[in-house]
């Protein structure tokens, strides 16, 4: 079976979060809860695509980017590291000079060999010189990713009859040393709004609290051949979203294009 991006909730915080039990039972124990300005733990050990055991104490002294992400997600977590290398690439600090990014599996099955295979891939995707040496993957046992985890706000359920997690999307932002300052929601990050917080970050800066558009990871029937509804709904609102943006830009350069009728 392969996994769905489903928008479970549009969580606006101003006006509260939705009830989990809006949700299919596979997403109602599904969170990831901001928790600005929280230590993460440092000294639990993990290991890197090495098989080295390391911590994040060994990553401080630069802003960490954390991006939890399973090796073996099936759809949503490839399209996190896709989102987090673009991303990357248009801002103008190095990873391994600038910024450290830790990418760890949240699934303690997952091994060293399959750690290394994703860091080939995302190194040669992202194509700076030095990246090999701050861009980290690691891989836990499950009291060490319980540990962080729950430090990030972030939980994800094993759904045992499809074989995958459920989970939602997105990374953290740390200072140097290792408090959380910024969440990024989605697949897609804005590379502006991350090099700002890159530079907060790095002036020990917490960031602000965020609307978290939550993306989960669901599941696709193919017994039925139909997405959940959850995943339908989230279709139709971005064909929405989209249709909007459209008709603004439209409105927008007709606007422009009248005598008088200049944009500044």
């Amino acid at each position: 079976m392969r996994c769905a991006i489903a928008v479970a909730v549009a969580t606006v915080l101003a006006s509260g979060a939705a009830r989990a039990t809006d949700r299919p039972a596979a997403l109602r124990d599904v969170t990831f809860t901001q928790r600005l300005g929280e230590p993460v733990p440092l000294v639990v050990p993990f290991r890197d695509e090495a098989g080295r055991t390391v911590s994040l104490r060994d990553y401080t002294g630069k802003p960490i980017l954390l991006v939890p992400a399973y090796y073996t997600c099936p759809m949503l977590c490839t399209l996190v590291l896709n989102g987090v290398v673009s991303a990357l690439r248009a801002v103008p600090f190095d990873v391994g000079n600038e910024l450290t990014v830790v990418t760890f599996s949240f699934d303690p099955r997952d091994d060293a060999a399959a750690a290394a295979g994703k860091k080939a891939t995302y190194l040669a995707e992202y194509r700076r010189p030095g990246a090999e040496a701050g861009w980290h993957f690691l891989t836990g046992d499950p009291t060490s990713i319980g540990a962080l985890t729950d430090a990030i706000g972030f939980h994800a359920t094993w759904d045992e009859a499809n074989r995958q997690y459920a989970h939602a999307s997105g990374i953290v932002l740390l200072t140097p040393e290792g408090r959380i300052t910024r969440y990024f929601f989605g697949v897609e990050f804005a590379p502006r709004d991350l090099r700002l917080a890159i530079v907060e970050a790095s002036a020990d800066r917490i960031g602000t609290l965020v609307d978290d558009l939550l993306l989960f990871c669901f599941h696709y029937d193919p017994a039925t051949g139909r997405y959940s509804r959850l995943a339908l709904g989230a279709v139709r609102a971005g064909g929405v979203l989209t249709l909007v943006a459209l008709v603004t830009a439209i409105a927008w350069w007709i606007r422009r294009e009248r005598p008088g009728g200049a944009v500044a």
